[in-house]
């Protein structure tokens, strides 16, 4: 077995000769992650405030950082990405960035270590971390963790798991700025005096990577329903050693795919932001059970799990959204979610049940359905279509599909309890961590572009009214500190409904005097006006409103085609 050291010594003494980046990186040990901790330890400490938010996309970089900061004693503020926006919200509860942001206060660290830089073991009780989690509707909660409550994780991690794991290296496709990737693919590894290899995003390059090392693969559902099957994944059998998925439920079909195509049955691991990790299952048998990760107690208490471990901030019983009941051999089996029943016009429906009979269809890979808010509640489902089934690309093959997904219900299910809005997708929308959100399933239901009042339609010309709505899908993510129409929103729109009263030409050519003038936003009442030059072969448009011109300019198309 590799040493074994606990979090709070892990910046404490350097292990020369001790592989720690690998997979084509620059020569680094642990020597070298030493020296760039106590580095960044004095660069911290010479910084004012306790808390410092980080984000690195290289985890080498990370790691060191992470340390340095807990060494100077910050606490870290673990964000899942670097926008603008995130970095906004930010400001008013960190006192400084660090790392890849766009306005970051120390890209590097600038101090040489200080005389007393390797000072003892970080105090595991007061060494803090704040990750964010999602949850189900997509809006960061902070959660914050103590080292001592890391460090029993990795404890556990590694009692159960770690066996035959000693020399290999760590690829993964998740972030470690998520508590799932920060635990597996950062601070276990250091723990373990495990290589660490540089987060990989194409399936292509996790497998130039991994071939010929030894090697253990930390994923994600969304990536282990996605491995190309033509690609030579069977170089990799007998050298990787473990496949660990989180984040989500992994499909068995989805867990025996990768068994077969990786040459190692998928380890899953069960558990959250909030609670660490709760147990695990390893996909040699059908179905397996879960199994609690050591130092976990567990009991169903109204057939809901609860859970009881060091990984949690308080030595009390957390109770868990899911359903479950015991297996009878010392593990337990989820039975879905208590918190997925809706009520529709009265009704009482599982989500989950919907989900189940919809899947069984065969036109179906997965599907998740939501409950749409509005003046009347409406279930809508977003489905991902099987191998065979491709996904509609026009309005009548839709409704087709639906129709008959529709039909497929009806045997156990009446009308109002059947989704009436349907999405039609390669593959379920998910995030960095593979999770699908509840905010990213129910966007696919908000219309990109408002609904148009025409005032006129001519051959050559034609005027329309278009009402900003805030709940436009179009608003989102575009413009981080206020809603604003994006510019090429408005160019869409233009040739969208000229289409509808023109006869243009499909290809585009170039545009021609280009102007944005004054930005618009939710609650304006916009008039577009159209014209159309056939002679030309040349669209001018004009967006304005009372508060005067927005923005205009001439679409020219390729004449004759």
């Amino acid at each position: 077995m590799a040493e074994w050291r606990s979090l709070a010594d892990v910046a404490v003494r350097p292990l020369p000769g001790r592989a720690f980046l690998a997979a084509g990186a620059a020569s680094a040990d642990h020597a070298d992650f030493h020296r760039d901790v106590l580095r960044w330890k004095a660069s911290l400490r010479a910084r004012a405030g306790d808390t410092w938010a980080l984000h690195f996309e290289d985890a080498a970089r990370f790691a060191a950082a992470l340390y340095g900061a807990w060494h100077a004693g910050k606490t870290v503020v673990l964000p899942g990405d670097a926008l603008a926006g995130t970095q906004s919200r930010l400001r008013t509860r960190v006192d400084g960035f660090v790392g890849d942001w766009i306005d970051s206060e120390m890209p590097t660290p600038d101090h040489a270590p200080d005389a007393d830089a390797a000072a003892g073991a970080l105090d595991a009780n007061a060494t803090r971390l704040v990750v964010f989690t999602s949850g189900s509707t997509g809006e960061p909660v902070a959660i914050e963790k103590r080292l001592r409550q890391l460090d029993a994780e990795v404890h556990a991690l590694e009692a159960a798991l770690g066996s035959g794991l000693d020399g290999v290296a760590v690829h993964g496709t998740v972030s470690h700025q998520h508590i799932y990737g920060l635990l597996f693919r950062v601070l276990w590894p250091l723990a373990a005096g495990r290589a660490i290899v540089s987060r990989a995003f194409f399936p292509e390059d996790l497998l130039a990577a991994m071939d010929g090392q030894d090697a253990v693969l930390v994923a994600s559902p969304a990536h282990l329903k996605r491995l190309p099957a033509q690609l030579s994944w069977a170089s990799l059998h007998g050298k990787l050693r473990a496949v660990f998925s989180s984040g989500g439920a992994l499909p068995a079909e989805a867990a025996h795919d990768a068994a077969r195509l990786l040459g190692v049955p998928p380890t899953e691991i069960l558990g959250s932001s909030e609670t660490g990790g709760m147990a695990w299952r390893r996909w040699d048998e059908e179905q397996p059970a879960w199994r609690p990760l050591p130092g976990v107690d567990w009991r169903v208490q109204d057939g809901s799990l609860e859970v009881r471990s060091p990984h949690l901030a308080d030595a009390v019983w957390w109770r868990s959204q899911d359903r479950a009941e015991p297996d009878g051999a010392g593990g337990f089996r989820l039975l879905g979610r208590t918190d997925r029943i809706v009520k529709v016009e009265e009704r009482r429906v599982s989500l989950d049940a919907l989900e189940r009979q919809i899947r069984a269809h065969p036109a179906v890979s997965d599907v998740r359905v939501v409950l749409l808010g509005g003046t009347r509640s409406t279930l809508a489902a977003v489905v991902a279509t099987a191998d065979g089934t491709p996904v509609p690309d026009d309005a009548a093959a839709r409704r087709a599909l639906a129709q008959g997904l529709s039909r497929h219900l009806a045997r156990t299910q009446d009308a109002v309890t059947r989704p009436r809005r349907w999405r039609f997708v390669p593959a379920l929308p998910s995030n960095a961590q593979g999770k699908v959100t509840e905010a990213s399933l129910t966007a696919l239901f908000r219309p990109e572009r408002p609904t148009p009042t025409w005032k006129l339609r001519e051959a050559a010309r034609a005027q329309v009214e278009l009402p900003l709505d805030a709940s436009l899908a179009v608003f989102d993510g575009h413009f981080l500190q206020a809603a604003v129409l994006p510019g090429v929103a408005q160019l869409d729109w233009a040739v969208q409904l000229a289409r509808e009263v023109f006869a243009i030409p499909p290809r585009f050519l170039r545009m021609e005097a280009l102007k944005f003038q004054r930005v618009a936003r939710p609650g304006d009442l916009v008039r577009l006006d159209l014209e159309w030059q056939a002679e030309r072969m040349t669209l001018a448009f004009r967006y304005t409103s009372v508060h005067g011109p927005h923005a205009s300019g001439r679409v020219v198309f390729a004449n004759g085609e």
